[in-house]
């Protein structure tokens, strides 16, 4: 079993790798002997996670057995890339492969928010949710299957979606819409790619714990809105790590077009 979720050596992109998910999955995948790309537009913030990475790996390798030495000789590369321009989604793809060669792997995370009624959302807004969190996985996702089906790498492609794309909340009408179409997107690339060996498959997170959230739960109308989770808790970014793991890997590799919800039962608990 060990072996289906071994990632030693392959090559694998991360958009938004500079907070949040994507920060998180960066050690995971690192953890677990991989190359990374760390791909956003705040190069300062990946050059300071690769060096922390770079130093973890160094650290571990004086206690490593002589299996773990090859995994701890995984590299780490940063490359500055907006997912909304295709022109620096395609430049940060070069880059990487000229450095790590095409990836086996991408993780597509980089996505913003926005917390109005539709009312008060203005086009600058809605153009700028749906621009970076379906253009921009759009852009990304076309870019990586461009590389693979040239090189003929059987890679995967994880699409970072939400449970407001398959179920909605007030407040949130671009978001939830633009997670939506990432859902439908996942599915019809799926069924493109499946003849060229790639797999693309979604993750639907639910409500979890971060550094950004952790004041808004703690308020009155935080706490009303945990109760609405049948778990009555967050998730925190850890329970991810097995989803992410299973997708990443062979163990999924009958796997394509997928949506994977890990949200403590939020999206089957009653209206």
């Amino acid at each position: 079993m060990p072996e289906l979720y071994d990632l030693t050596s392959r090559h694998i992109l991360i958009t938004g790798a500079s907070s949040g998910l994507g920060e998180h999955a960066a050690r995971l995948f690192s953890s677990r002997g991989a190359n990374l790309t760390l791909a956003a537009r705040r190069v300062d913030h990946l050059d300071a996670l690769a060096r922390e990475l770079r130093t973890t790996r160094q650290t571990s390798r004086f206690n490593a057995t002589a299996d773990d030495l090859r995994a701890h000789s995984a590299q780490i590369h940063v490359v500055e890339m907006d997912v909304c321009d295709e022109e620096s989604v395609a430049n940060g793809f070069a880059t990487s492969i000229k450095s790590l060669g095409v990836p086996d792997v991408v993780l597509n995370n980089a996505g913003v928010a926005h917390t109005a009624s539709a009312l008060k959302t203005d086009s600058s807004d809605w153009q700028r949710v749906v621009d970076t969190n379906l253009k921009g996985v759009w852009f990304v996702a076309r870019e990586a299957a461009l590389h693979m089906t040239e090189a003929k790498t059987k890679g995967c492609i994880i699409n970072v979606a939400s449970i407001l794309g398959m179920r909605v909340a007030g407040g949130v009408s671009a978001y939830a819409t633009s997670k939506a179409a990432v859902i439908q997107l996942t599915k019809s690339l799926a069924l493109e790619w499946a003849r060229h060996g790639i797999r693309v498959n979604a993750l639907a997170p639910g409500y979890m714990e971060t550094e950004l959230n952790r004041e808004f739960f703690a308020t009155d109308a935080g706490k009303e809105l945990i109760k609405r989770v049948p778990q009555r808790r967050l998730g925190n970014l850890s329970e991810l790590d097995g989803p992410m793991l299973l997708l990443a890997s062979d163990a999924s590799s009958f796997m394509t077009g997928s949506v994977i919800v890990v949200d403590g039962g939020h999206l089957v608990s009653s209206l």
